[in-house]
């Protein structure tokens, strides 16, 4: 486990991030000669010790959501309600109906969500010169650590898809925007 590039040394010339990965060693009885005998070391043991146990406990903590989670989401999803850009679908009936650029942007960002690696943050979509077609502008972030050379095509693969299979409107224009790298 890497604590930071700033070792800190101990007055006896180990550092503390050596002191942590022997722990596991030293508690399984297989200390050297300076385990035993160094206070510094032993010291930093106890503290570290103290920690893994506290890091511990909170991790075998059930954690349950607060009883009125549901509640806030669903006003939430209420205030939302009042949508304010209404773009039309293709439709043979004169009373032409209409769907929310935001609707159409959860499923975007749900759809490129499905990809391994990638997490879809920002997508604004408008109107374009079609009448049957939008403009999507999608903004996401990938892991360094999981994304796959593929990622970025198959966000657009199943991103079209999507606003053809579950909207029914055809995609005109899709910009994809690296706009944070995160770790896994």
């Amino acid at each position: 486990m890497a604590m930071n590039d700033a070792d800190y040394m101990l007055p006896c010339g180990r550092d503390v991030e050596t002191v942590w990965d022997r722990l596991t060693i030293v508690d399984a009885g297989n200390a050297d000669e300076h385990d035993r005998s160094c206070p510094h070391c032993r010291a930093v043991r106890e503290s570290l010790r103290a920690l893994r146990a506290a890091v511990d406990e909170l991790a075998s903590e059930t954690v349950e959501p607060p009883a009125d989670l549901v509640g806030r989401i669903m006003s939430a999803v209420r205030a939302d309600s009042r949508r304010r850009d209404m773009l039309p679908l293709p439709s043979q009936d004169p009373n032409e109906a209409r769907i929310s650029a935001q609707a159409i942007a959860s499923v975007l960002r749900f759809a490129a969500d499905t990809v391994e690696g990638v997490r879809a943050r920002r997508c604004k979509v408008r109107q374009s010169d079609s009448a049957d077609s939008v403009e999507v502008e999608l903004s996401i972030a990938v892991s360094y650590r999981g994304l796959t050379a593929g990622a970025y095509d198959l966000v657009r693969e199943r991103v079209t898809s999507a606003v053809s299979a579950r909207i029914g409107v055809r995609l005109s224009r899709l910009d994809i925007v690296v706009a944070d790298v995160f770790d896994t």
